[in-house]
């Protein structure tokens, strides 16, 4: 039998998710979650619902996060980390405010949180934080103590997060044909944020040009290339590209869009590409529609071959990763020294969420940060 690793404060882990439909029923309601406040039509949601509709109404994203579930679970157990794995979606049963009363009346009441976005933003790490401020809120006029969280710090550059996606994209480019693999270019790819919230990511130092959203993008994507270079012998160009862009056109979002970039690496003589969506942790529906669906599409009306690598998912490697965060974590909340595991230049990221991290353009509490309401 393993060794039980000290988890101590911690009793629990809440994988923390944004939720999808499971059904066509599920569609309009669960896009009404995720709109709510911004006074969009009912029949404005059903034409953007045509995404999922095209997968009989079904976001993928619930059965990965079963499946992430699993591989917590199992590599927990066979390394002695006693801590039981909770889930709870933002916008999708099982909901957070749910999972968090189902913890408290379990007695739990110091809990590590792992969300399913590796990256600072303020849609990838605060909205996350705001959601957890509002679930406990909820819990208190129910006469429930809320229990005190912390996230664990982003794993943009953690090595169980960057290794199963170099593996992906040597797959990939293994899959293309033999007269244009070594010419192929690499296009990095994640979700598209309007150019003010990239700015402000991150901790207020790291404010600028992209800020901390882009660089950790770009820090990722040249530790991946360099690792493809060593294991294939091949050099590939590549770009950080972006999708999924839902804003209105007249707002600047970060470019160039995924499509726009095929179409210039088409015009530039590239014989292949190769589509890596860093960005993201499953193969949810953004990756299905606006990579396999509307991407590939766009790539054979151009006559330019392609290849869509893997998300990490629920490698073992990545269940392992998480293993590493909680462990971490708690020995740096009891005070101990420790060596935060990370790949590439920029170090591991912070643990606590500073004053002015990921600003929203409307304040509101935010959970698990320095500027907690539930420290």
């Amino acid at each position: 039998m393993p060794d039980v690793l000290d988890v101590s404060p911690y009793d629990a882990l809440l994988l923390l998710s944004f939720g999808g439909p499971e059904g066509p029923d599920d569609v309009v309601p669960f896009l009404e979650n995720v709109t709510r406040g911004r006074g969009i039509p009912k029949e404005r949601l059903k034409e953007v619902g045509q995404h999922y509709f095209l997968f009989g109404g079904v976001s993928p994203i619930n059965d990965q996060n079963r499946a992430l579930l699993d591989a917590l679970r199992k590599d927990f157990a066979e390394h002695g980390l006693d801590l039981p794995v909770y889930w709870g979606n933002r916008n999708w049963a099982p909901y957070l405010t749910d999972t968090l009363r189902d913890m408290v009346r379990d007695g739990r009441r110091r809990v590590l949180v792992l969300a399913t976005s590796a990256y600072a933003s303020y849609s990838g790490c605060r909205q996350y934080r705001e959601n957890l401020a509002d679930a406990l809120a909820a819990l208190e006029p129910e006469g429930l103590e809320p229990p005190r969280v912390d996230k664990l710090r982003h794993y943009f550059n953690h090595p169980g997060f960057v290794e199963p996606m170099v593996d992906g994209v040597v797959r990939s480019l293994a899959e293309l044909p033999d007269e244009v693999r070594d010419g192929a270019h690499i296009a990095f790819s994640t979700h598209s944020i309007p150019t003010s919230a990239a700015d402000t990511s991150g901790p207020v130092e790291a404010h600028g040009d992209g800020g901390a959203y882009v660089r950790q993008h770009l820090d990722v994507a040249q530790v991946i290339a360099d690792a493809v270079r060593e294991r294939t012998g091949v050099d590939h160009p590549w770009q950080l590209v972006y999708q999924s862009r839902s804003g209105a056109p007249h707002i600047p979002w970060l470019e160039p869009d995924i499509c726009d970039h095929l179409e210039e690496r088409q015009a530039a003589g590239a014989p292949a590409v190769v589509m890596a969506p860093i960005g993201f942790v499953s193969d949810h529906m953004e990756v299905l529609y606006d990579l396999d669906t509307e991407a590939t599409a766009k790539a054979g009306e151009l006559g330019l071959p392609v290849r869509r690598s893997a998300t990490v998912g629920a490698d073992p490697r990545f269940a392992a990763a998480v293993r590493d965060l909680v462990v971490e974590r708690a020995a740096d909340e009891r005070g101990q020294d420790v060596a935060p595991c990370a790949l590439g230049a920029l170090g591991a990221s912070h643990n606590l969420c500073p004053v002015g991290c990921c600003p929203a353009r409307a304040p509101r509490p935010a959970a698990a940060g320095a500027d907690s309401p539930y420290a």
